[in-house]
């Protein structure tokens, strides 16, 4: 970490005000492998920028994500959606898996949404079942908070994660949809998926889910204050939990079967979210 890294998501966001149009948005989505037809569900993008033209943003090399940001509004909320993010297997270092998150809050976002697909290990889980957050287990051996101190005017690397998925807006997307389930997050680095003996002690560590991303840009975003939703797609059953094998191709087409029905879940949640902001503000 250093204060490069912090300047540059500030660069970032300044490109992104100038090329949108937008001086700040309030709202992050990051969307996950085979993730983006939910982008089209959330309505109509008043601007799309390649990220390329943002600066600090690697390109993604992975299937199902595209290096693209689309500034739209969804009631009184300016959201800005990536249809895709970069991983630590790809050969990217933390600062450049996270500068999506710290971009979007130098941006001004205070709230972001993390998406993602998953391996499901609870068994009453179901492929296509959208899974919220409760918690994660960073397994990367990684932490975007690592090296010197943060630069001044940012808050102490000894960030506060007893909360690092909101209540509240786990609540919020409650709402929207009663029959949500809960889970624990596994981040491992990956690329490789894992085995059968991995995901039993996986399991006994708690963990319902398991997947490659989320938990670094989690942490980042809590280090800078920001409220973080996190939904797991479940694109498969993890190592050993069914008779088939496990592939790329059809972890992502079942995110894509399932995104649009996911965008419409998030849509409905975003207008929940703008609703409960206007009641506090007035």
């Amino acid at each position: 970490m250093s204060d490069d890294a912090y300047a540059a998501a500030r660069a970032s966001a300044a490109n992104l005000a100038r090329l949108t149009g937008q001086t700040g948005h309030d709202v992050a989505v990051v969307l996950g492998s085979g993730w983006a037809p939910a982008a089209d569900a959330l309505g109509r993008a008043a601007a799309e920028v390649p990220l390329a033209e943002l600066g600090g943003f690697a390109q993604p090399s992975v299937p199902g994500h595209r290096a693209v940001a689309r500034s739209l509004v969804i009631g009184k909320l300016r959201v800005l959606v990536y249809l895709g993010r970069t991983h630590l297997y790809e050969g990217h270092p933390v600062d450049t898996v996270v500068h999506g998150v710290r971009t979007a809050c130098a941006a001004g976002a205070t709230v972001v949404v993390l998406t993602n697909a998953s391996g499901g290990i609870n068994g009453s889980y179901r492929v296509g079942q959208p899974i919220l957050i409760s918690d994660h287990l960073n397994l990367t051996g990684r932490s975007p908070l690592t090296g010197a101190g943060p630069p001044p005017g940012y808050g102490s690397r000894f960030t506060d994660l007893s909360e690092a998925y909101s209540a509240r807006l786990r609540a919020l997307a409650r709402a929207a949809d009663p029959g949500l389930a809960e889970g624990v997050y596994a981040a491992l680095p990956g690329p490789q998926y894992e085995t059968p003996a991995e995901i039993r002690m996986l399991r006994a560590a708690g963990a319902d889910m398991v997947g490659m991303s989320t938990a670094l840009e989690a942490i980042a975003a809590r280090h800078l204050g920001a409220e973080v939703l996190g939904i797991s797609l479940v694109t498969n059953p993890a190592a050993g939990l069914s008779s088939g094998g496990l592939d790329h191709a059809e972890v992502v087409a079942a995110g894509a079967s399932a995104a649009a029905r996911i965008g419409v879940l998030l849509g409905q949640i975003l207008a929940l979210l703008g609703a409960a902001g206007s009641e506090q503000a007035g």
